[in-house]
Order: C-alpha cells, then sequence, then structure tokens
C-alpha cells in the first residue's frame, strides 16, 4: 500500500441546491451525442418552430426555466440532471434531494443511464443543472488540483449491502494513494471478498465522488475502471502530481 501523509479525509455533508428546465427521461433517445448544443435539442427545436414560427428558442428556455422552477418548488423533481465536459470526457451528473446519485461517463451512454434511473428511482426526471451547481465546481477544482476531496452529500440508494460498504470505506481514501483489491477488502472486514470489492468498484455510480480508481491490482497496475484505462491512468497521475 502506498499511502501519502496526509489522513483519510470522509466526504463531508454540503447543503442541497435548486436547479434550469428539462426533459423527462422519456424524452431521450438512444445514439444523441452529449457536446455543446445537442442534436437532439436542435431537432427538437427545429420541429417545434416548423410547428409554431413564432416559438423561437429564447422563448423555449425561458419556458424550461419556469418548469424547472415550479417543479423545484413543488417537490416534483425526482432526479435532477445536468451535463458538462471534463479532463475525462463529458459527464453526466444527477442528484436527488437526498444528494448526489449517479455520476456517468461517456462509455456508459447518458440516454441509457437517465433511463435507468427512471425505473430505479422514478420517472420525474428534469434536466436541472442549477441543482448540480456545487458538484460541477468542485470537479473543476478537483480537475484544477485545487481541492484533493469532495464536501458533498452522496446518495448511495443505487448500491447496497458489502457493495455500499465499499463504497462508503472508498469515500474515506486520501488523495494521492492506492490501495489493492485485498486491503479493501481487509479493511472492510471481509479479507476473502477482493473479488466483490472488484465488482462494488466496477459498479460505482459516482465515480470520482467516491474514488474508486484510488484501487488497483496487487502487483500495482491499474488494473480496470468504468471510465476506461485513459480515464484512470489520468486520475491516478493527476493525483500523484499534487
Amino acid at each position: 500500500m502506498s499511502r501519502s501523509a496526509r489522513e483519510p479525509k470522509p466526504v463531508g455533508p454540503v447543503g442541497q441546491v435548486p436547479g434550469p428546465p428539462a426533459r423527462p427521461a422519456a424524452e431521450h433517445r438512444a445514439g444523441q451525442h452529449d457536446a455543446g448544443e445537442h442534436d437532439a435539442d436542435d431537432l427538437f427545436f427545429a420541429q417545434l418552430q416548423a410547428a409554431c414560427p413564432s416559438y423561437d428558442r429564447v422563448t423555449a428556455q425561458r419556458l424550461h426555466r419556469r418548469l424547472e422552477t415550479d417543479a423545484e418548488r413543488e417537490g416534483l423533481i425526482e432526479v435532477a440532471y445536468r451535463r458538462i465536459d471534463s479532463a475525462v470526457g463529458p459527464l453526466l451528473l444527477a442528484a436527488t434531494t437526498v444528494g448526489v446519485v449517479r455520476v456517468a461517463f461517456a462509455v456508459e451512454d447518458h440516454d441509457r443511464v437517465l433511463a435507468e434511473l427512471a425505473v430505479r428511482i422514478g420517472p420525474r426526471i428534469i434536466e436541472a443543472p442549477a441543482r448540480l451547481d456545487e458538484l460541477s465546481r468542485q470537479l473543476d477544482a478537483y480537475f484544477d488540483r485545487r481541492i484533493d476531496r469532495f464536501e458533498l452529500t452522496v446518495d448511495f440508494r443505487l448500491a447496497g449491502g458489502f457493495r455500499r460498504e465499499v463504497l462508503q470505506f472508498l469515500a474515506t481514501t486520501a488523495y494521492g494513494c492506492t490501495y489493492s483489491y485485498a486491503e479493501i477488502a481487509d479493511a472492510v472486514g471481509r479479507p476473502r471478498a477482493a473479488r466483490a470489492v472488484g465488482t462494488a468498484c466496477a459498479r460505482n455510480p459516482v465515480p470520482l465522488v467516491v474514488p474508486c480508481h484510488r484501487v488497483v491490482r496487487s502487483d500495482g497496475s491499474p488494473g480496470g475502471y468504468l471510465g476506461g484505462a485513459i480515464a484512470k491512468a489520468l486520475l491516478l497521475g493527476l493525483e500523484a502530481r499534487r
């Protein structure tokens, strides 16, 4: 185990943030891209303008903001989400009223992730960026090496049992440290469960915030990562340079 002098620090609580409008997950279709103004959005507005020429994008955005504000005030948003660009590619961020519930890489297919959230948490899913402002700000600071831990409340409802134990322990691991799967298993009181630790890492619903990238093989090689080998190498290198 290679450890820095820094003691592991737990993920601390952060208040909830409200959040601009959006479309429910049911409106998303597989195969859409997640960069800038999305193809689906452009098609949506083009069709809307064709049907009603006076309905322009500014009007649409204003109505979306009103929808989001009203839905937030009435407590109708079960999952708020937004998309951001990052050093490891496009990310989908999602939060419930409890806290951050999902961080998804582009390789996971963001439309599929939204559909899964609709099934597992609830269908009232709205693109409400403001609720994810704090997570977005902290991710920017992390990638800029201005912070070494996330001060956020995490909603672990998508992970249960042993997986949740592993993730809650990983949330306390120290920046710049690496741990083997066997060491994590031993730390959570299940020394024979190294393979199950690997499964917990592979299914981590909130990577980056819960830093499963710090778990490597016993021989020191990086091992697998949901975001891909390049993303894992970037994250380990980022923390090593702090």
